[in-house]
């Protein structure tokens, strides 16, 4: 049993943390990772991402969708999105996300994006299948120009609501590329033991995780900690269970790392003791999935 990476999030860090977990990041070129968001830390995680990114080259995915206030101004002075989707604070239209692309590059100084997700496409006024298909044309457009490696799909509850599948999305991959050999490569949503719908069918090898895995797609897992409430909430006997010489938060991260078809597990930490004690517990084998279901059962009852 293969078992998921370890990334970088930056959701939830402390902007002065940045700068030292870049290069902690980067000490392990192989599996080196940082996701981040230009509305992240207010509009800033890019800016304070790029003096480290420049000494350490790590690979990075980023986002086109959220607006900050000084964003929305901007896009709309230069005529990227109405004074309506400035209002709304998300936008997935065409000329805005060739904007976006052109603003991500500048902030993180780089000349190619390694991979950018579109955020939270159920926000999308509509539906959000119309609002991809115009996302996925430009990301495909990005991509032809050399400026883009890879797109994919980060969302909170699309997939568990039913606004989202994993089958149409690659059919408006497909359709906005001309063919299957598109560049949408990538699903991102949280997954752990207590927002545990996908995991629970990726077990069964159904769903969205299991269904992205199939088409060779990477699956990125956001929040493994529940935004550091899942340890208060797994007890020491769970924990055992999981692996008796682990943490609870250790075990609860392995737990996520461990289930079927997820790539990388993104994990926002400030700190080199959080930092190392994340890759200490997935130098750990995975979890059975067994032992996955039990925990499950008790954490993430239907």
């Amino acid at each position: 049993m293969t078992k998921a990476a370890l990334g970088l999030g930056t959701y939830r860090i402390r902007p002065s943390a940045l700068s030292d977990s870049v290069a902690r990041v980067a000490t392990d070129p192989a599996a080196a990772w940082i996701d981040t968001a230009p509305n992240y830390l207010d509009g800033m995680a890019q800016p304070l991402l790029a003096p480290g990114l420049a000494r350490h080259p790590v690979p990075v995915s980023t986002k086109v969708g959220y607006l900050t206030s000084q964003t929305a101004k901007d896009a709309v002075d230069d005529g990227a999105i109405t004074s309506g989707d400035a209002e709304r604070g998300h936008c997935l239209s065409l000329p805005y996300v060739h904007w976006q692309c052109a603003r991500n590059r500048t902030e993180l100084g780089r000349d190619r994006l390694d991979l950018v997700f579109a955020h939270n496409p159920e926000r999308a006024d509509g539906d959000p299948h119309d609002a991809l298909r115009h996302t996925f044309t430009a990301l495909e457009a990005e991509a032809a120009a050399g400026a883009l490696t890879a797109y994919g799909v980060a969302t909170w509850d699309g997939f568990d609501t039913g606004a989202l599948s994993v089958p149409a999305l690659h059919q408006l991959a497909t359709e906005a590329a001309g063919t299957e050999q598109h560049h949408l490569r990538a699903v991102q949503l949280p997954v752990s033991l207590v927002t545990a719908t996908a995991f629970v069918q990726a077990l069964d090898g159904e769903g969205p995780i299991a269904q992205a895995a199939e088409l060779g797609w990477q699956v990125y897992a956001s929040a493994p900690l529940f935004g550091g409430e899942l340890p208060n909430l797994a007890t020491r006997e769970l924990a055992a269970l999981l692996n008796p010489e682990l943490t609870p938060a250790q075990a609860c991260l392995l737990a996520t790392a461990s289930c079927p078809g997820v790539t990388r597990i993104l994990l926002s930490s400030s700190t080199p003791a959080h930092w190392a004690e994340a890759q200490q517990a997935l130098q750990r084998p995975a979890i059975p999935d067994s032992t996955l279901r039990k925990v499950l059962d008790v954490l993430a009852p239907d």
